[in-house]
C-alpha cells in the first residue's frame, strides 16, 4: 500500500478506524518463519498422489434392493435378474431363474413384446428376429430352478454397462436393474 492510498484512506475515514485497519493489516502480512518455509518445500517435492478411477468407490450398492427381489420373487416368481452387455456391446442379455412356473407364465408368453428401456439414454430395445431362428429368447412352459434368457439388440451401443434399464414384458416391469 502506498503513501496515495493511506493519504485517500485516512480523508474517508477517521484516525482510530484507521489504525484499526492498519493493525489488521499487519497480521496477515506477517512473514512466515523459516521453519514453515522449509516444510512446504519439502511437501512440494513430494506431492500427494492423484485420486485414480480405481481408488473412487461409489456409495450406491449396484443390484436389486432386497424389497425389490422379495417383491418380484413373490409376485412373478423369478430371482436372480441379471443384465449384461455381450458381443462388442451389439447385445444386451436379460437373464432370471424361476422359482415359481405357475407366477413366471408371463415371462415366457409368446405373445407379450419384451423391452428393455435404457434410463440414461431413454432407449427402447427390442429383442432382433433371426430368419431361421426366430425371436432370442426363451419362450413356453417354465421349469422351477432353471435360468431363462432374452437377448435385446444394443445397435449404436447406446446402452453401456453401468446403465439403469427397465426390463417390461407385458405386465411384468423390473425397474432400475443395472447393466454389467
Amino acid at each position: 500500500m502506498t503513501m496515495k492510498h493511506i493519504k485517500t484512506m485516512f480523508r474517508v475515514f477517521n484516525c482510530s478506524e484507521l489504525g484499526n485497519m492498519l493493525l489488521a493489516g499487519s497480521l496477515f502480512v506477517m512473514p512466515a518463519p523459516a521453519h514453515s518455509l522449509q516444510e512446504q518445500g519439502k511437501h512440494a517435492a513430494n506431492p500427494a498422489p492423484a485420486p485414480t478411477a480405481r481408488n473412487k468407490v461409489s456409495p450406491y450398492r449396484p443390484g436389486v434392493p432386497d424389497s425389490a427381489k422379495g417383491y418380484l420373487q413373490a409376485m412373478w416368481g423369478v430371482d436372480n435378474m441379471l443384465v449384461r452387455q455381450m458381443a462388442s456391446g451389439n447385445l444386451i442379455r436379460f437373464s432370471y431363474r424361476v422359482t415359481d412356473p405357475v407366477r413366471a407364465k408371463a415371462l415366457g408368453d409368446k405373445l407379450a413384446t419384451p423391452l428393455l428401456y435404457g434410463q440414461r439414454s431413454r432407449a427402447l430395445l427390442h429383442i432382433p428376429v433371426m430368419d431361421k431362428v426366430g425371436q432370442l429368447r426363451q419362450t413356453g412352459t417354465a421349469e422351477a430352478g432353471r435360468e431363462y434368457w432374452m437377448v435385446f439388440s444394443n445397435k449404436g451401443n447406446v446402452v453401456k454397462p453401468g446403465d439403469r434399464v427397465d426390463v417390461v414384458i407385458g405386465s411384468f416391469h423390473a425397474d432400475g436393474l443395472m447393466v454389467e
